[in-house]
């Protein structure tokens, strides 16, 4: 039976360990010595666009390449995320991302499903997606539906046709996540009302990001989560979406709703330069990828990245651990990973003294 030693970050506690494993974690054995590296539990990474010059848009091979860039840093379940994109381009993907899952020869991370993010958003609040906004109607939500592969779906809650969106992807238990929005306060929390009771799982897209900031007589939409007690939320913390100051606040009230994404595009793992998102270009320079207008482009972050920014900022592993791997577990329902227990998934992300990854586990098998 494989097994694998190093100071363990379990869901409450930090020890210095064996895992003795197959496929799932069979037995964890406490040891009496100080080991020099780090095993997690893999990452979870809810919104990804692309990574190392390849695109969820640009169909099969492309997401089997991403998927392996972002496995390379240490990311064992993700979710291609589409763009704002003509219709016909969009059901597409979708239908890409969905051979990919059932492909049982991609040796790479999990491939959950399909994170659509836009077309259902305001297109006054698009922020990097390209301009084809257009309403949920009853016919476009069959047509996603049919695709049997999306899992998180983004949807401004103040569009025509949101309230009927929202009720039936959740009743189809796909998480509705709130965002590109100009949703007041009072939208939100209606939206969040009418997701939970059709038993879906409410979440905020990239909080803080494409949103209404927060402003003394109109609060809008982030003191709706962030004063809720079932919404989780997704954050791209690369330090140059959000100041530290507002993952701080957000994790003391949501404490573990909130969870890390990349919302990396193509252009991350790429050297500084010119790239594309949606057909636009992007310029990336010193980590930041921007349209040409001055509009943040996505991100070229990685979760890695993500973590160590976090235990720069001050948090400890068992923090970061929750938040780029265990949060979007629970977000995702899935109760087969995310943790490091006995019974669970042997998906496992092993850092180095720098939080550098050095090995990926996945399903019991070395891939990194």
């Amino acid at each position: 039976m494989p097994s694998i030693n190093g100071a363990l970050i379990l869901p409450d506690k930090i020890i210095n360990g064996q895992i003795d494993f197959q496929s799932h974690i069979e037995k964890i054995i406490e040891l009496p010595h100080t080991l020099n590296q780090y095993i997690l539990p893999g990452f979870i990474d809810c919104h990804v666009h692309g990574g190392n010059g390849y695109d969820t848009m640009d169909g099969i091979t492309a997401i089997k390449h991403m998927s392996h860039f972002h496995m390379s840093h240490g990311t064992t379940t993700l979710l291609p995320t589409t763009i704002t994109a003509p219709w016909s381009d969009i059901i597409h993907a979708l239908h890409s991302i969905k051979e990919v899952m059932e492909h049982k020869t991609l040796n790479g991370p999990r491939i959950h499903g399909a994170h659509l993010e836009g077309p259902f958003i305001n297109p006054l609040k698009r922020g990097a997606q390209p301009p084809f906004c257009i309403l949920p109607t009853p016919r476009k939500i069959q047509e996603a539906l049919q695709t049997e592969c999306i899992k998180i779906i983004t949807l401004a809650p103040e569009i025509e046709h949101a309230q009927e969106a929202m009720q039936t992807f959740s009743q189809h238990g796909i998480r509705v996540s709130l965002g590109h929005t100009l949703a007041s306060y009072e939208e939100t929390k209606n939206a969040i009302c009418t997701i939970c009771s059709s038993r879906g799982t409410p979440g905020a897209t990239h909080l803080f990001n494409a949103m209404p900031s927060l402003s003394a007589r109109t609060p809008g939409p982030i003191p709706a989560f962030l004063c809720d007690s079932v919404s989780y939320a997704e954050l791209i913390f690369d330090n140059h979406h959000v100041h530290h100051a507002n993952m701080q606040l957000a994790l003391q009230t949501m404490q573990d709703r909130l969870f890390f994404v990349t919302d990396s595009m193509r252009g991350a793992g790429q050297p500084d330069g010119l790239s594309t998102l949606g057909g636009q270009g992007v310029f990336i320079k010193d980590g930041v990828a921007r349209l040409e207008n001055g509009t943040l482009a996505g991100s070229v972050l990685t979760l890695d990245q993500a973590l160590r920014n976090a235990i720069k900022k001050g948090k400890n592993l068992l923090e970061a651990a929750k938040l780029v791997s265990t949060n979007a577990a629970h977000y995702l329902g899935l109760k087969d990973r995310g943790e490091i227990k006995e019974g669970l998934l042997a998906d496992f992300t092993i850092l180095n003294e720098k939080l550098e990854v050095c090995e990926v586990w996945i399903n019991g098998q070395r891939k990194v």
